[in-house]
């Protein structure tokens, strides 16, 4: 059996949510207090776990603007070893945990997970290279499951971005999206992420449906997931959901739990009928 379903359940469409942490030290926007960053992840991992969700993704967004890995200074990676840490502390076992460390850092992401106890990773790059607005991303899946390996952490998944949000594919443009599905799976990814052209922009329903049914692989849609068109997506693996889960339904506000509430309950009704 797939890797994927010993943390999600087969034949069901799991929800992990996004903690869109704050603006860590050194960047741009930080506010000077790391007690409150800390304090604000927490409290929307509650709220996913008060809400019955299936999985959790702590993710640097409000970094901006991202760097790439060869400019990423320690204290991101030890700022968010110490968030997921604490999220870690009050999640029930039960629900997995996820790091993604924008833009591409694919190796911290890993050894913070392999800290933290973290039980997955959302890498950019892991298969074909592409021009996102950070700039350049090479592919990365050799070195990152070496390094993987080299740190005695096979048991952290690595859920693999394929032709992703905010970039030009240009470069590979005569790269289908169903080979690019393959290439991942060859290189060992542990599921593959779908997603719009840029944050909030919902998946396309014919491309979900081309690697449906070109891929055994688990796939999971990575944004633009709402309460209004989740019945396009019922048949993936997983959804990734932030921006819905927010107040206003914008990424840069707080996790509104009524909305979390609300989605989940529709979901679970929807898929009582189907």
């Amino acid at each position: 059996m797939s890797r994927f379903y010993k943390l999600f359940r087969k034949r069901r469409c799991s929800v992990i949510g996004m903690v869109h942490v704050d603006s860590l030290p050194g960047t741009p926007s930080y506010n000077g207090n790391t007690k409150q960053i800390i304090s604000n992840a927490i409290k929307e991992a509650i709220i996913y776990s008060e809400c019955n969700i299936d999985g959790v993704l702590v993710e640097n967004m409000h970094d901006i603007p991202y760097v790439r890995p060869k400019d990423l200074t320690p204290e991101i990676t030890t700022m968010m070893t110490r968030i997921c840490t604490e999220i870690r502390k009050i999640l029930p076992e039960n629900i997995p945990c996820g790091i993604q460390i924008l833009a591409g850092c694919n190796k911290e992401a890993i050894a913070v997970a392999k800290a933290a106890n973290f039980q997955f990773i959302r890498a950019e790059g892991f298969v074909f290279s592409h021009i996102a607005d950070e700039g350049f991303t090479d592919a990365c899946a050799g070195t990152l499951l070496r390094y993987r390996k080299q740190i005695d952490a096979d048991d952290i998944l690595i859920f693999a971005d394929i032709k992703k949000k905010h970039s030009s594919h240009a470069i590979t443009s005569d790269v289908s999206l169903s080979e690019a599905v393959k290439a991942a799976k060859f290189f060992l990814a542990d599921g593959i992420i779908l997603t719009g052209a840029a944050t909030g922009d919902p998946a396309s329903v014919s491309e979900f449906t081309e690697i449906k049914q070109t891929t055994e692989m688990p796939v999971l849609i990575g944004s633009g997931i709402t309460k209004d068109n989740i019945k396009d997506y019922l048949t993936s693996d997983a959804i990734i959901v932030g921006s819905h889960f927010k107040v206003g339904g914008t990424w840069e506000n707080k996790v509104d739990k009524e909305k979390v509430k609300n989605f989940m309950e529709k979901l679970k009704i929807l898929q009582n009928t189907h």
